[in-house]
């Protein structure tokens, strides 16, 4: 949620003059994009695709670093103590929405040290089955999971990941009991998956797409509401029978709270820019990344009511960083 001052300064820089300075003033040095996860991840990798474009209508470099750990709060801290001038932003993922509600101590607070500037992209999540598994489909994993409650062990990318959240919505909507096995990233879940360790993961259709095209894992349903361009013969959980479970990782930019609205506008109108790049398109598609590109104000309405829907769900489902 944006703060009342945050807000107060962003109206006193659409003042008359103060707009044209701002526009005018940045950016003056390259930018640095903190994201928050390990190279060579989903977020990492639509950075890199995104970066070189923002910075040809930008007129500077945007330069990504990593900043892993914490679940994503090591790379929030470092941007929520940056200055508020659109030099320094963050790259995060669902767990910026999620996090609020699970780790304590913090030295910055969430809802009050980020300016949203806009949804980049989403990761879809899909529920993948080991190759040997009886389960063809999602009826028949529910028939399994519960004939065998709790022995199924289903990986996801990490605790509190949308893989995660993904898989405890899936138990509340359909009674089952699973048990989860968090990983360090979806690749190293897809490599259990493949290896026959795991029964079953819930990571994104990029980790998990490599290994069912090569026979080593099934895919039984994608958390989305549309089949997937890439992947149009794996249903939707609607489709299955499970309907309401919609649940996508996604890439975001923030910026430090009380970053002026004119640098907002002129950063989400750099990252829609590059979304609208046919190269960049044709990479997130390989990379099986939606673009979306929202205002501002549609990005923190959007972390508003997700974060306040994300604290529901670890409440009720018992979700605890581990």
């Amino acid at each position: 949620m944006i703060g009342r001052r945050a807000l107060a300064g962003g109206a006193a820089a659409l003042s008359l003059p103060g707009r044209a300075r701002a526009q005018a003033a940045f950016p003056s040095r390259p930018i640095r994009l903190i994201v928050a996860f390990a190279a060579g991840g989903a977020a990492d990798s639509a950075a890199r695709v995104l970066a070189p474009k923002m910075g040809e209508r930008l007129g500077v470099s945007v330069v990504v670093e990593n900043r892993t750990g914490g679940s994503g709060s090591n790379g929030g801290a470092a941007v929520a103590q940056a200055a508020p001038d659109g030099h320094t932003l963050l790259w995060d993922a669902s767990s910026h929405i999620v996090n609020p509600s699970l780790l304590k101590g913090l030295s910055f607070d969430y809802t009050t040290a980020f300016l949203p500037v806009t949804l980049a992209t989403t990761f879809p999540q899909v529920l993948a089955v080991k190759a040997d598994s009886p389960a063809r489909s999602v009826a028949e994993f529910v028939v399994l999971a519960k004939a065998r409650p709790g022995a199924l062990n289903i990986g996801t990318q990490g605790n509190a990941t949308a893989g995660h959240l993904a898989l405890a919505q899936l138990q509340r909507l359909a009674g089952i009991e699973l048990t989860h096995a968090p990983y360090r990233g979806g690749a190293d879940a897809a490599r259990d998956l493949a290896a026959g360790v795991l029964d079953g993961a819930f990571i994104t259709a990029l980790s998990a797409g490599p290994i069912a095209d090569s026979g080593r894992a099934r895919l039984l349903a994608v958390a989305t509401d549309a089949r997937l361009p890439s992947r149009p013969a794996v249903p939707t959980f609607a489709e299955a029978g499970i309907p309401g479970l919609t649940i996508a990782e996604w890439c975001a930019l923030f910026a430090p709270a009380g970053t002026p609205l004119p640098v907002a506008e002129r950063l989400h109108a750099a990252v829609a820019g590059a979304l609208a790049d046919a190269e960049v398109r044709a990479r997130l598609e390989q990379i099986v990344a939606l673009p979306v590109g929202s205002s501002p104000a549609e990005f923190a309405r959007f972390v508003r009511e997700g974060r306040e829907a994300m604290a529901t769900l670890v409440r009720e489902a018992g979700i605890r960083a581990e």
